[in-house]
């Protein structure tokens, strides 16, 4: 009797416990993306799309100093729903007008905190909210993405090439950026940590992105897989307890020790969006605004009417190299007012003076170098309607942050391109956040180079309006032949550009085939196609986007320039044509009634049957760079010629080994 009573209990305890779990499921606003959530001890979800499991369940949770927690042992206190479909206004970015329809589902717990789920047709998003009165610690979060077996996934691992990242620590010290490794989830770098986007295949070709968004002051997510399966979870850089000058030029803050915890929060506290993309054709990625919708939109009352994106003559990758003139380069007056003259010709907005203008190891950026006369470059570029962007690294920067904005926003600077940050810890993150309100109070632009990926800052504050977080283009200074740009190039769109735009810095005219292809520092070249570079133009987002060589190769390529020169930085409407992850990809972008497209191919020779549906009714003529016939031998072989737009708008065209093509499509 004892036995069975005992029985009894403990079944009457176990039905107790289910029927204590609340569940439930929260539907995309097309009814195709479902997310299942599961609130009992611990909190976890799941993602599926038409029946097909895109995320097996996974926890969520935070672990409070005090020894409390959000997501476990949690008592609900309520629930609410809420559906949203408006437009968001976006002048800065790769179409004027983004969506915004999602369904919401709001969970309330006993404990001050909250957490909201959002379903967009093409992804699942949540994040927690804490309504304390009282500021506390976040010791660690629990965010975990659990997939199907056999999953196989592009890695970002943090660069290791050197070998010297042997622990998280020194991991969380990087430039993020990297190639990807396709491999198998099982197969993962059990030393290696990975930033975000991340993407893994799932099943039907159909893939998931995890990405982040709304970082404003909370430490960035790393992504990891802990124990050989088919699952990842996110890691945290701690919150720095001391860092030193030092690093590159002594322009680094580095940090020598960690706290034990990763965040200080104040007592209300929004914090990131965690995003599950889900694309049923790889070119959806490539045209995702997940990121971009999630973060918090800016300042109304402020007017951001004066942010103007535009092209960059720069001067640090081509080395300051000049050739048939009658003065010595380098970082100087003479050379400098040669990139305005050139910027001038071409109708090209800015002309940057990277790392050499302030005088080096000082870390001051009031102490310009006797060879610069910085208020006579301001006037002459204002005379023949070029603007001026500088350099800074960050140390030198943060130390005097408002000073310098002022001092250089009086002189008539236009913005700052700030490197050298290397950390996404909380203390880094809110940096971002600080320089780009401070540069806003001062109407300057900034362009986070050295940094991590972009989290949707470009929202909150227009006039941040470019990142680096990408292997571009400067690595092919020094990269040896074993590095592979081009699949790269086929790749990232897909991954890095679905979290906002990237400081590629494309266009070389001194292009290599895969044999040919050799690092030089002071005259590098690109992987792939001369074609393939003006078509990067049209994919790669970049509102700020620089021309990376020097003007003497550009004025030898007169036709090449013009064409760059004339393609716009920002959209009115872009459009996903076709692609395959590390394969090919094709986009079209229009601007006012102009339209462009470019393609890219990776190392394989390309046949590709466009649809130019999206032109819609009339007729339409195009111009149009494509490989040359003998582009797999000299990279630089291409052909310019002039098309009528088929009636039936299905174009046939041909890509060499590594090339690409662009086209401008205006309306007869």
């Amino acid at each position: 009797m004892k036995r069975l009573n005992l029985f009894l209990l403990l079944l009457s305890l176990s039905f107790m416990a289910v029927h204590a779990q609340k569940n439930f499921q929260l539907k995309s606003p097309d009814s195709k993306l479902s997310a299942d959530i599961v609130v009992g001890k611990t909190i976890h979800y799941s993602v599926s799309h038409q029946g097909d499991v895109m995320l097996l369940p996974s926890a969520i949770s935070m672990n409070l100093a005090d020894g409390t927690s959000f997501g476990i042992d949690s008592k609900l206190a309520g629930s609410s729903v809420r559906s949203v479909n408006t437009i968001i206004d976006a002048p800065v970015y790769k179409k004027s007008k983004v969506v915004d329809n999602y369904n919401e589902l709001t969970l309330r717990f006993k404990g001050d905190y909250s957490i909201i789920f959002r379903a967009y047709n093409d992804g699942i998003a949540y994040r927690f909210v804490s309504n304390k009165k009282q500021a506390f610690i976040i010791q660690n979060e629990q965010a975990e993405f659990n997939f199907p077996d056999a999953s196989k996934a592009y890695i970002p691992y943090v660069d290791d090439r050197n070998g010297a990242k042997d622990t998280f620590e020194k991991q969380y010290y990087n430039s993020f950026e990297n190639t990807y490794q396709h491999i198998p989830l099982a197969e993962w770098n059990k030393k290696r940590l990975a930033f975000s986007p991340l993407v893994v295949e799932g099943v039907n070709g159909k893939k998931v992105c995890i990405a982040e968004s709304d970082l404003l002051n909370y430490p960035g997510m790393f992504l990891y897989n802990r124990d050989g399966a088919d699952g990842l979870i996110g890691v945290y850089a701690p919150y720095p307890a001391t860092t030193k000058q030092g690093g590159h030029n002594m322009l680094q803050d580095e940090v020598i020790s960690h706290e034990s915890y990763i965040a200080k929060c104040e007592g209300q506290t929004s914090f990131p969006w965690r995003a599950v993309i889900v694309s049923e054709k790889d070119a959806e990625l490539a045209n995702s605004d997940m990121v971009y919708k999630l973060a918090s939109e800016s300042d109304k009352s402020i007017d951001y009417s004066w942010v103007k994106p535009g092209k960059v003559a720069w001067d640090w990758w081509n080395d300051w190299n000049l050739k048939n003139v009658d003065f010595y380069t380098g970082v100087n007056n003479d050379t400098y007012k040669y990139y305005i003259d050139f910027a001038s010709k071409y109708g090209i907005e800015y002309v940057i003076l990277d790392e050499g203008w302030a005088v080096n190891l000082q870390s001051d950026l009031f102490q310009v170098v006797p060879e610069i006369n910085l208020p006579g470059l301001v006037a002459y570029a204002k005379s023949k309607n070029v603007d001026l962007i500088l350099w800074a690294g960050y140390y030198a920067f943060n130390k005097d942050l408002e000073r310098v904005c002022k001092h250089y926003s009086e002189m008539g600077i236009k913005g700052f391109k700030i490197d050298f940050m290397d950390r996404d810890d909380q203390i880094m993150v809110d940096f971002h956040h600080r320089a780009a309100q401070v540069a806003a109070q001062y109407k300057m632009l900034v362009d986070f180079h050295g940094t991590y990926k972009p989290t949707g800052l470009q929202r909150t504050y227009p006039n941040v309006i470019n990142f680096e977080g990408v292997h571009g283009l400067e690595q092919m200074k020094w990269s040896p032949s074993s590095v592979d740009q081009v699949t790269y190039d086929v790749t990232m769109p897909f991954i890095r550009m679905v979290a906002g735009p990237i400081d590629y810095t494309q266009g070389a005219m001194r292009n290599a085939t895969k044999d040919n292809y050799f690092p030089v520092n002071s005259e590098p070249m690109s992987q792939g196609t001369r074609t393939r570079q003006l078509a990067e133009y049209v994919i790669f987002e970049s509102p700020l986007n620089m021309l990376c060589d020097n003007p003497s190769n550009y004025m030898k390529e007169d036709e090449c320039t013009r064409f760059i020169a004339n393609i716009p930085t920002v959209w009115d409407e872009t459009v996903s044509v076709n692609g395959e992850i590390a394969k090919y990809l094709t986009l079209a972008r229009r601007k006012g009634d102009v339209w462009y497209l470019g393609a890219l191919t990776n190392w394989d020779q390309r046949e590709l049957i466009l649809d130019l549906s999206f032109l819609g009714e009339g007729n339409f003529k195009a111009e149009v760079f494509q490989d040359g016939k003998n582009a797999h031998r000299v990279a630089s072989d291409y052909k310019k010629i002039e098309i009528p737009v088929p009636s039936d708008r299905k174009l046939k065209i041909n890509m060499a080994p590594g090339g690409g093509y662009a086209m401008k499509i205006s309306k007869i």
